[in-house]
C-alpha cells in the first residue's frame, strides 16, 4: 500500500514538473477547456434564468386562469383569420352565467392610444375590462378604487392606473381624481395598480391604463366585438372541465355545426406554460451544444499538445522504462498530466462562466441562474474530456520500445 502510494505520488509530482515546465504551453492548452466550460455555464445560467422568469411572469397573469381569443374561420376551404372578432359581451355574460366550473369572467377590448394630462403625454396599452379584472389577475390597487359594476353598466369615463403610466404622467403627484384623455375622450383617473414588473415577453405590465370595456367599446373605439375573454376557474382541477364547458356553450351560440371548426380559441394557463417552457428547453439544449463543440475542441487541444509533449520526451520515457518504469506507470503519468489540465480548465471555467453570468444579468439586464448541476456536468464532462484525448497519446508514450526510445534524437 505505501510503496503503491509513493509511486503515486512520483507520478504526481513528475507530471505536475512537465505541466509547468512549458506555462505558456500549458495555458493555450487549457484556453479551450476553460472556454467550453465557462461557456457551458453561462449558456444555462442564461436558460435557466429565463425559464424561471417565464413561468413566474405565466403565474402572475393570474390564478386558474383561461383566455378565450378570436379565431380562424373557413372561407373558401381555407382557414383564414376574420377581419371581424366572432365575441361579444353577450358570450362573456353567458360564460358567467352558464359555465359551473367558472369562477370570474371579464370581456375584454385592448387599443394602443398616446394619453394626455395636462402638459404631459405618454403612449401607452388600453385595457377595456370588467369588474372581474382584479381578481382574474390578482392585481391589487395601491391608491384609489377600481370602478364598480354600475360605472361599467352606465360607460362611465373612469380609469385607473399601471404604475409606470402613473410616474410619467403625473411625475410623483397623486393622480387621483385627475382627468387624462385617451383620443380626446376625457377620463377620471380613479385609482392606481399595484407595481407588477415585466412580463412574459419582456414588456412592463405596469405600462397600461384599465377602463370599462363598455366606455372603451361605445365612447373610444365604436365597435361592438371584444378582442378577448379573461375566465378564471374556480380550482386548478376543474381548468380543463371549464374549457370544455366554454368550448360547448360557444359553439352553441355561434351555431358551429358537428365537424366546423371553431371561429374562437381557447388558452389555458397551463398551455401558454408549456410552450413556454418547451421554448426554453429547446434555447438551452441549443445554447449547450454549441458550448459542448468548445469543450471537444478543447479536448483535441490536450490531444495535440500530448502527442507534441509525447515525442519531445521520448528520450525520457526510455531512460525511465530502462531503469524499472512499466508501460502502466507511463500510460498512467501522461493521462494523469491531460487530467490535471483539463480539471484546471474546468476549474478556471466554471469561475468564469459565474463571471459571466453575472455581467450578462448586469449588463443586459437578462435573468440568469448558475444552477449546481450544470456546474457539474460541465465540470465532469471536463475531466472526461481529458481522460479521452489524453488516453491515445498517453497510451502511445506507454507502448514505446525502451530500445528505440533511448536511441531517439
Amino acid at each position: 500500500m505505501r510503496l503503491a502510494l509513493t509511486r503515486a505520488t512520483s507520478i504526481l509530482k513528475v507530471g505536475l514538473r512537465a505541466i509547468l515546465r512549458n506555462p505558456m504551453r500549458s495555458a493555450l492548452t487549457i484556453l479551450g477547456i476553460v472556454i467550453g466550460v465557462g461557456c457551458v455555464i453561462a449558456m444555462g445560467a442564461v436558460g435557466s434564468g429565463a425559464s424561471q422568469a417565464i413561468q413566474s411572469n405565466i403565474s402572475s397573469l393570474g390564478a386558474n386562469y383561461i383566455m378565450v381569443l378570436p379565431g380562424a374561420v373557413t372561407q373558401g376551404g381555407a382557414r383564414v383569420f376574420a377581419a371581424r372578432s366572432s365575441l361579444t359581451p353577450e358570450d362573456a355574460a353567458a360564460i358567467r352565467t352558464e359555465c359551473a366550473s367558472v369562477a370570474y369572467v371579464s370581456p375584454g377590448v385592448r387599443m394602443a392610444a398616446q394619453i394626455v394630462a395636462g402638459e404631459s403625454n405618454w403612449s401607452t396599452e388600453v385595457n377595456g375590462a370588467d369588474v372581474d379584472w382584479p381578481y382574474i389577475r390578482v392585481w391589487n390597487l395601491s391608491r384609489g378604487v377600481f370602478f364598480s359594476e354600475a360605472e361599467v353598466r352606465a360607460g362611465t369615463k373612469v380609469a385607473v392606473l399601471g404604475d409606470s403610466v402613473a410616474d410619467n404622467l403625473f411625475h410623483g403627484t397623486d393622480p387621483l381624481g385627475a382627468i387624462i384623455r385617451i383620443r380626446n375622450v376625457p377620463f377620471r383617473v380613479a385609482g392606481v395598480l399595484e407595481r407588477k414588473g415585466g412580463s412574459t415577453m419582456g414588456q412592463d405590465q405596469d405600462d397600461q391604463i384599465v377602463v370599462p370595456y363598455t366606455t372603451l367599446m361605445k365612447r373610444v373605439l365604436g365597435r361592438d366585438r371584444l378582442n378577448l375573454i379573461q375566465v378564471t376557474a374556480r380550482t386548478p382541477d376543474l381548468i380543463g372541465e371549464a374549457m370544455g364547458e366554454i368550448e360547448t356553450l360557444l359553439r352553441q351560440r355561434h351555431r358551429i355545426g358537428t365537424g366546423e371548426d371553431n371561429d374562437f380559441m381557447l388558452r389555458s394557463q397551463e398551455e401558454i406554460a408549456a410552450t413556454a417552457g418547451e421554448t426554453t428547453r429547446t434555447l438551452s439544449l441549443l445554447l449547450g451544444s454549441v458550448a459542448a463543440i468548445s469543450l471537444v475542441v478543447g479536448g483535441i487541444g490536450i490531444m495535440n499538445i500530448m502527442l507534441v509533449s509525447v515525442s519531445e520526451r521520448t528520450r525520457e520515457i526510455g531512460i525511465r522504462m530502462a531503469v524499472g518504469a512499466k508501460a502502466r506507470h507511463v500510460l498512467g503519468q501522461f493521462l494523469l498530466e491531460a487530467i490535471i489540465l483539463s480539471i484546471v480548465g474546468g476549474g478556471i471555467g466554471v469561475a468564469l462562466g459565474i463571471a459571466a453570468s453575472r455581467m450578462i444579468a448586469a449588463i443586459a439586464g437578462w435573468p440568469v441562474a448558475v444552477n449546481v448541476s450544470s456546474v457539474a456536468v460541465a465540470f465532469g464532462f471536463a475531466a472526461f474530456v481529458g481522460v479521452f484525448f489524453g488516453w491515445y497519446p498517453a497510451r502511445k508514450a506507454a507502448r514505446m520500445d525502451p530500445i528505440e526510445a533511448l536511441r531517439h534524437e
